[in-house]
């Protein structure tokens, strides 16, 4: 993903990458934001959660989350963030692990993805993750609907003014 680049560290408010998501314009129901802050101040990831279920939890967690970021350090079987918090969200304790994953190619606008398919053993989640050309790794969890390879043609960064106090 070619267009995607670092942002200026002249904004400590925010991440200082470009977030790849669903244009809040775009999105029916209620939207928000998360920033995953380190001890240092930094950002260690964003998340950004489309609630299109009236307040009675979200539809999809899209993750980005660049490379250092501890969300990142994943066991073995251990689920991405992004699920952990769409179980939370929903309410749901149960264990759920990764059973599987598969490798599936995927044209976003001009550039072929490698985007990994993951099955977890909760089969309500659906959960897919690809890394862009600037070393961030892009997680969507989808509660009770498939992901489908037209989704990918709705991401685009994320103003930064979207992320900044004040």
């Amino acid at each position: 993903m070619s267009f995607l680049r670092r942002r200026s560290p002249a904004t400590p408010a925010g991440p200082d990458f470009d977030v790849l998501a669903m244009d809040p314009g775009d999105w029916p129901g209620n939207l928000g934001a998360g920033l995953l802050p380190a001890p240092d101040g930094t950002c260690q990831g964003v998340f950004l959660r489309y609630d299109l279920f009236g307040g009675r939890g979200p539809a999809m967690i899209i993750g980005n989350l660049p490379e250092g970021s501890p969300a990142r350090d994943l066991a073995e079987g251990q689920i991405p963030f992004e699920a952990a918090q769409l179980l939370a969200a929903l309410d749901m304790d149960e264990h759920v692990e990764v059973a599987e994953t598969e490798d599936v190619p995927v044209m976003q606008g001009d550039n072929l993805l490698i985007v990994r398919r993951l099955k977890l053993t909760e089969s309500r989640i659906s959960c897919v993750q690809f890394d862009r050309s600037d070393g961030v790794l892009v997680t969507i969890a989808s509660w009770d609907r498939p992901i489908t390879d037209d989704l990918y043609a709705l991401l685009k960064p994320l103003p930064a003014e979207l992320f900044q106090q004040g």
